[in-house]
């Protein structure tokens, strides 16, 4: 096994100020040749590196090392909050300049250099004052400023969409599974933004590597490359940790080469990140690599990491490993500089960002929740509605004979009652016809899922439904990367428990790239999850999780639960609709126990069925997010029962016996988990006075728990009561019946306040 790097005591760098004065002493050292290279010339013998490349590439370095000393600068006097740095990764400024400016990149978060170069030679006569710009842009993160070019003040990340750098704030590596969805999706949608020819390269640390990020989106670009589908990306893996006795690129027998190298399908190189020169040829071949295979690839850098993250002890590395005086050693031994030269341009650098740092002080900052939350999730609900207008109308004008064909001639309104299944998968291939852009995958995705739901839409919408590994990461990434790219993802999982694994893609990936982007950047999704428990007990807790409330606290997210065919279609079509024209992130969740289900009030009577809407129908049964449904059964003036789900069917058997005794019951099917329909729910319970919550989920941090919050805020001053879950993993067989909700409690719970 390779040793890590062990350096003298004495060569620890701990202090911004010691690092500086290090670097001017290594400078100081040096001594210019007397053979000058041209700038036009290789800096040395063997790469491509240009001299006049190199000292574009140095002034973005030394930009990015002075940002790095503002940030502790400013944090000293509690102006600063973001001070992650970018001291030992400088290298990456030759990633950027190996990519093409119009490659979409995921940059980490030390990426301060890389984020230079994209913005100096985004205008290349202008240089010096593109590298102040991008300076500015990065210190107005650092002080969460309004103006900041990508969050707004909301964060400090790289991103700019104008030089196509997506912004990235998750767990180490949790960004990668998007990249490889971004890559998928650009060679299949034809977006504006990048020519066909493009390639997608992300950054990521060593201590990513092993995380559930990397291992997702490095199995998933070899899966998706062994199956013929074109991913055209670079993952860089920046790695701190180096063998003692090598020459400075990463142990090629250490844990994370030996992690990186043996994925399939995905081809390996290395290189020493801290040797400008051999970063720019590694990254130049590896890029021109994927450019022209249009296959994944992965470059593994040897860095450094000199100065410390937040909170942490400032750590230590041997001088001889600053990629910035590595540079500095190049461009003297190539003669195109002086080390006085070297060290004027430093400071000329350091004033300009210094400068920089004091006039974005005194930039205002978010003052409100309205501006913090502005770009969150926009919600525009009449365009939402006009939409699947207009997508009724193509249905039934021009795009009528295609809707037909792909029926196969029988279209499914004329088919009679359907159930909640065959209502999905009708209302599935309706969306494929109408919509060029939807994408239908997921595990077995082609074989109909797990539930069956998707059976035949293979036949019908050809490679736009196709399969993808099983592991959720992997699929929730494709599914933000294509949406990012310009399609519309409608992914399936086969059940909560595997949404659980991969939730982090949702609540750090999916629901927050609005948000840090300012509305630059959204990833519209439609995800499908047969959900909820099955009172049968089959398949015990991993197939029965009843748990949402991971769900529920995350910002911006839509949370749909249709209980019936007839809410199946109209809901499923407001959330494609509010992904496509608001880039809402939607999580539709199916009761599975309900799939098939054909009756209601007795055995034969057909009455959960319905039949399937044509789209002269589409506009006028629209579901509005955050609107309920209401079922009155007699007078409805005792009792309101609100529900959801499996809930739904089970309080209208109740509901029916109690009419049956004389009393009057208002059944709220909340359909919208999140957000919440407040204002129906509360009418109605204040309505009758008597509020009875049957909650699927466990009584500790289930969905009843926000429906009681929800009364309290809107003045509800009756008497209200919870049927819910036991706080208990659902067993399997005739025992889930004691943890899950049943009509017998619903009964006794609805009798209990009708007693009062």
């Amino acid at each position: 096994m390779a040793r890590l790097a062990r350096v003298r005591d004495a060569d620890f760098v701990t202090t911004p100020q010691n690092l500086d004065e290090r670097f001017r002493e290594a400078v100081s050292a040096l001594r210019t040749p007397e053979h000058r290279r041209a700038p036009g010339d290789p800096v040395r013998d063997g790469s491509a590196l240009t001299g006049a490349r190199a000292l574009e590439l140095f002034d973005a370095q030394l930009t990015s090392r002075h940002l790095d000393l503002a940030a502790r600068w400013l944090r000293s006097f509690n102006e600063g909050f973001h001070t992650v740095g970018s001291a030992g990764h400088e290298g990456n400024a030759a990633v950027a300049a190996a990519l093409r400016d119009d490659d979409p990149a995921l940059p980490h978060d030390r990426a301060a250099a890389f984020y230079c170069v994209r913005a100096a030679r985004s205008s290349p006569e202008n240089r010096a004052q593109r590298l102040e710009d991008a300076a500015r842009d990065i210190l107005r993160g650092v002080v969460a400023s309004v103006r900041d070019p990508i969050s707004g003040g909301r964060d400090k990340v790289f991103g700019n969409a104008a030089l196509h750098l997506v912004p990235v704030v998750s767990t180490p590596a949790g960004h990668l599974p998007r990249a490889v969805g971004l890559a998928y999706g650009l060679s299949r949608s034809p977006d504006p933004r990048w020519p066909a020819d493009a390639i997608v390269a992300a950054t990521f640390g060593d201590d990513g590597a092993d995380q559930p990020g990397a291992v997702a989106a490095l199995h998933a670009a070899g899966w998706h490359d062994r199956a013929g589908q074109p991913i055209p990306l670079l993952l860089v893996c920046e790695d701190d940790v180096c063998e003692d006795d090598a020459p400075g690129g990463p142990a090629e027998d250490g844990w994370v080469a030996a992690v990186l190298r043996g994925r399939p399908g995905v081809r390996y190189s290395a290189a020493d990140g801290c040797d400008l020169a051999a970063t720019f040829d590694a990254a130049a071949e590896a890029a021109q690599y994927v450019r022209r295979e249009r296959r994944p690839a992965v470059l593994h850098l040897g860095t450094v990491r000199l100065l410390g993250d937040p909170g942490d002890p400032e750590p230590g590395a041997g001088l001889d490993r600053d990629p910035l005086a590595g540079t500095a050693r190049l461009l003297v031994e190539a003669g195109l500089l002086g080390p006085d030269d070297v060290i004027t341009r430093y400071d000329e650098v350091g004033w300009q960002v210094r400068k920089a740092a004091e006039e974005v002080l005194g930039e205002p900052k978010l003052a409100t929740v309205g501006e913090i939350v502005a770009a969150l999730a926009p919600r525009r609900p009449l365009r939402v509605a006009h939409a699947i207008a207009d997508a009724a109308g193509r249905a039934t004008g021009p795009a009528a004979a295609n809707r037909s064909r792909v029926f196969g001639g029988r279209l499914p309104e004329q088919a009679g009652p359907m159930t909640l299944a065959q209502t999905l998968n009708a209302t599935l291939t309706d969306a494929l016809a109408a919509r060029p852009q939807l994408r239908v995958f997921g595990p077995g995705a082609t074989r109909g899922g797990r539930h069956g739901v998707t059976a035949g839409l293979h036949e019908r919408g050809g490679d736009r439904v196709f399969d993808t590994p099983p592991d959720a990461t992997s699929v929730l990434g494709l599914a933000l990367g294509a949406g990012l790219a310009g399609l519309l993802p409608v992914p399936e999982l086969p059940g909560l428990a595997a949404l659980h694994s991969g939730e982090d893609q949702l609540r750090m990936e999916a629901a927050t790239m609005s948000f840090l982007s300012s509305g630059a950047y959204r990833n519209p999704l439609v995800l499908r999850v047969p959900a909820l428990a099955d009172p049968f007990g089959l398949g015990g807790p991993l197939a029965n999780d009843n748990s949402l409330a991971v769900l529920r606290d995350v910002p911006g997210l839509v949370v749909a639960v249709p209980a019936r065919a007839q809410d199946a279609a109209p809901m499923l079509r407001t959330c494609l609709a509010a992904a496509e024209v608001d880039g809402s992130v939607c999580v539709f969740l199916e009761p599975a126990a309900l799939y098939q289900t054909r009756d209601l009030y007795q055995q034969g009577d057909n009455e959960w069925l319905a039949v399937y809407p044509g789209p002269d129908r589409w506009a006028g049964e629209h579901a509005p997010i955050g609107r309920a449904r209401i079922y009155t059964l007699g007078t409805g003036q005792d009792l309101t029962i609100v529900t959801y789900g499996g809930g739904v069917r089970m309080s209208l058997r109740v509901a029916a016996r109690l009419a049956a005794d004389g009393y009057g019951t208002r059944v709220v099917d909340l359909r919208w988990l999140s957000p919440l329909p407040v204002a129906d729910l509360v009418r109605e319970s204040l309505a009758t006075g008597r509020v009875l919550i049957v909650d699927e989920t466990r009584r500790s941090g289930g969905v009843g728990e926000g429906v009681l919050a929800a009364l309290v805020d809107g003045a509800f001053v009756g008497s209200a009561r919870r049927v819910a879950a036991a706080d208990a993993p659902v067993p399997l067989g005739p025992a889930a019946q004691h943890v899950l909700v049943g009509e017998d409690a619903i009964t006794q719970g609805a009798q209990a306040l009708l007693a009062r």
